[in-house]
């Protein structure tokens, strides 16, 4: 008899524009389990697993609140069907992460409506450290080159996906 394969978490990815059309993207401060970040590509958009009960739009939002202190959004769209990234092989301690195979993201687009001085990465959920160390907005179809390889396929589509919105503005 086989084991049953792992499962992917359910988790939200948030592409947040300006009024410009760039996104928010912040830098990881570390690995995170399996979720692994290679030197040099520690750049992502903001993202976490759907709580039990919760909506995906729910957590988007929640998310967002939680990595970078804004609450100041309106949605814009979002990616019909999950994208799903498998992790990269993983030797570390046992982790709360590694229970699954990868994840299986729903993707939200959102337009910041605050001011920029209320972007606060010092969030973080109870009992986790803060995820990024700073941020900055760049153009949507250069985040796939600055994300960890086993990402990158699921960066190409939401720039595809979500490039009506850098076109818009305020």
């Amino acid at each position: 008899m086989c084991a049953a394969a792992a499962s992917y978490r359910r988790n939200v990815g948030i592409a947040l524009f300006n009024a410009h059309g760039r996104v928010l993207i912040a830098r990881r401060t570390g690995d995170d389990g399996p979720e692994v970040i290679a030197p040099g590509f520690e750049w992502q958009m903001p993202q976490g697993g759907v709580d039990p009960g919760e909506s995906e739009a729910a957590a988007a939002r929640r998310e967002l609140a939680e990595e970078t202190g804004i609450v100041d959004a309106v949605p814009l769209g979002r990616v019909a069907e999950p994208l799903v990234y498998d992790w990269p092989p993983y030797h570390g301690p046992p982790h709360r992460l590694d229970r699954w195979r990868g994840q299986s993201q729903a993707w939200f687009a959102f337009r910041f409506t605050g001011a920029e001085a209320t972007i606060d990465l010092s969030h973080a959920a109870p009992g986790e450290a803060p995820e990024f160390d700073c941020w900055r907005w760049e153009e949507l179809h250069r985040l796939p080159a600055l994300v960890v390889p086993y990402k990158r396929h699921v960066y190409a589509r939401v720039a595809a996906e979500f490039a009506v919105f850098t076109r818009l503005s305020g």
